[in-house]
């Protein structure tokens, strides 16, 4: 399979499966415990059905909104992730890259593998930057600072990672940043010899958030789930949210609600987005998928603040789905993480194209010219 032969999520997935080292595709790949809130992630879209709207003459649609005061030209965005090149070694740079061509929101993590200064590079597009709290406050107070010095214009809390998610796949695998050869994993990074190659030749591995004050994740290896439960805030609650918030001082997005109980409070602290996510179902297993929550969550604050769903998202019928519920936009990982294993920021531009051309399809086949005239009454949910 080649990279022009990738029309859906799916087939990224497979390219990238082919790609990639065994450890690292499967840390991409999966979630918590025995992944059922992975699974459920994508397949509650599939309990609600679209019911179009015919003869509207829609010739042209509209597809821009807007979130914490950033336009956007696509109603979704590239939700931050971490550890970006060891999936390919453009990293971080071509999913920024791949954003500003289309428009969009790109993020760069706090274990992103570029550093906050190098969004510089990239002008004219919205950039936000996700922000894990550590235990040692001068490591998230130096991030915190470093993205006023470079403009950044929003701030994302996460809020679902006080510990880490049991990652089984990332024990049997011995997945770990940095990577660690093991006799059991060593087979599968020999026969992947392209990758091996970019790995040792290109720029050095490192997390530059972390280089001066954490030595874990860039010179000791450690899992992610580890290093979450090693490294993490375990005690931040709402008033630390809140003080963050107010010495950041710009947009300031929630990352984890799916409560209502939170999101009010998000709400009641002056957050100007959430978004509804269970961690791509990497953290707790058994746990509503957020489109399951969307709904309820609309009813509570949804004329209070932006509301995005980020999780599950494999299709431009989920986005039209969300969008009908009453989230602002959508966001999400895998989706375009498969597609920067297969092909870099070729294969991020690619895979944006695709989502491009299914929302602008199913909104004319819906009738709506604009991403605001998607109503719940646009769905019908079976039992």
């Amino acid at each position: 399979m080649r990279l022009s032969q990738c029309y859906n999520t799916q087939q990224f997935r497979k390219l990238a499966k082919k790609q990639l080292p065994s450890a690292i595709f499967h840390y991409i790949d999966g979630g918590a415990d025995d992944e059922k809130t992975l699974s459920r992630n994508t397949a509650a879209f599939d309990r609600c059905d679209l019911v179009p709207n015919v003869l509207t003459g829609i010739d042209q649609v509209d597809m821009s909104t807007e979130i914490a005061g950033q336009k956007l030209q696509l109603p979704l965005f590239l939700s931050p992730t971490a550890l970006q090149r060891l999936f390919h070694y453009e990293g971080e740079l071509a999913v920024a890259k791949a954003a500003k061509k289309f428009g969009t929101l790109f993020g760069l993590s706090s274990l992103g593998t570029i550093s906050i200064e190098s969004l510089g590079d990239i002008p004219d597009t919205p950039k936000m930057f996700q922000l894990y709290v550590h235990k040692d406050q001068a490591v998230t107070w130096q991030m915190i600072d470093r993205c006023q010095s470079a403009n950044v214009d929003v701030l994302v809390l996460t809020v679902d990672a006080a510990v880490g998610g049991n990652r089984e796949r990332d024990i049997k695998t011995g997945f770990t940043s940095p990577i660690r050869l093991t006799p059991k994993s060593a087979l599968s990074f020999a026969l992947h010899p392209k990758w091996l190659f970019n790995y040792l030749t290109k720029q050095t591995f490192e997390l530059p958030q972390l280089s001066g004050y954490v030595d874990e994740g860039s010179k000791v290896a450690l899992t992610i789930a580890d290093y979450f439960t090693k490294m993490l805030d375990q005690s931040m609650d709402w008033q630390s949210a809140e003080e963050i918030a107010d010495y950041w001082g710009k947009p300031f997005i929630i990352k984890g609600i799916m409560s209502v109980k939170d999101a009010k409070r998000a709400v009641k602290m002056g957050a100007s987005a959430i978004m509804i996510s269970n961690h791509g179902g990497r953290q707790l297993d058994g746990s509503r998928s957020p489109f399951d929550q969307l709904a309820e969550i609309m009813d509570a604050v949804g004329n209070d603040i932006d509301v995005i769903l980020d999780g599950g998202i494999q299709r431009g019928t989920h986005v039209l789905k969300a969008l009908s519920l009453g989230a602002k936009a959508c966001s999400g990982g895998r989706w375009y993480l498969y597609a920067l294993a297969a092909g870099g920021q070729a294969g991020v531009e690619r895979a944006l194209q695709n989502m491009h051309d299914e929302i602008e399809r199913g909104m004319k086949l819906m009738g709506v010219s604009a991403i605001n005239e998607l109503k719940p009454s646009n769905l019908r949910f079976r039992e």
